[in-house]
């Protein structure tokens, strides 16, 4: 007959290899399901798409204008301020001159006009909400050569557009404008194809920020 002590030890040690072995099956389980539960529930690893959901960045669709309207330091500094327009930078356009300083400009024999380069996103400021909404409004388009006291084909109205399309959107603008008699006489921008754009010397650009009151002859007019 086995020892009634023997019998009791032995039980013991069942029941705590038992208890050991269901606590580490528990343990393990829990773990599983904790892992399973946190990767159900968390980010995806999918990249996020660009404008798929609010508040994500949208693709900017980047445009360039170049446009021309008399001094372009005025011109530059209410540009710039336009909401959807990202970037501005003063040169010469439209002459026949090859990289030409601010000298060959200012004497009217280069055939450049005061220009101004502008990068806007499409998203935010159409091409024809800047033209009709901002760009005649800034400048006087019934002057042939001049605006304000400055007087030369360099302050020229003009729009150099870079393919058919803005071409068609500028015309456009020009005959509701004329129709629309906003001005007391017609409108004399020139439509001129887009060719190199020579950025002005650095003391010309953003000039009004560098000299706040200084020197301009543009404002926005009030349209009813």
């Amino acid at each position: 007959m086995a020892n009634p002590s023997f019998l009791f030890r032995h039980r013991t040690r069942l029941g705590v290899v038992f208890r050991y072995l269901l606590g580490t099956v528990l343990v393990v389980a829990l773990t599983a399901c904790s892992k399973v539960t946190a990767e159900s529930s968390g980010p995806s690893s999918a990249a996020p798409t660009l404008g798929a959901a609010s508040g994500s960045p949208m693709v900017q669709r980047r445009t360039v204008a170049v446009l021309a309207g008399g001094c372009f330091w005025g011109m530059e500094e209410i540009l710039r301020q336009i909401p959807g327009v990202l970037e501005t930078q003063v040169g010469y356009a439209g002459g026949s001159v090859s990289n030409p300083s601010y000298e060959d400009v200012s004497s009217g024999r280069s055939g450049h006009a005061e220009a101004v380069r502008v990068v806007f996103d499409e998203n935010v400021l159409g091409y024809r909400q800047l033209l009709a909404d901002w760009f005649f409004r800034m400048h006087d388009p019934t002057t042939r050569n001049r605006q304000g006291n400055d007087v030369g084909t360099q302050y020229r109205s003009a729009i150099f557009v870079a393919d058919e399309t803005q071409r068609q959107v500028a015309e456009s603008v020009i005959r509701e404008l004329d129709r629309s008699g906003k001005f007391d006489a017609p409108i004399v921008t020139s439509i001129e194809k887009a060719g190199p754009f020579t950025p002005a010397e650095d003391y010309h650009q953003d000039y009004l920020q560098k000299h706040p009151g200084g020197y301009t002859c543009h404002y926005l007019r009030e349209w009813t």
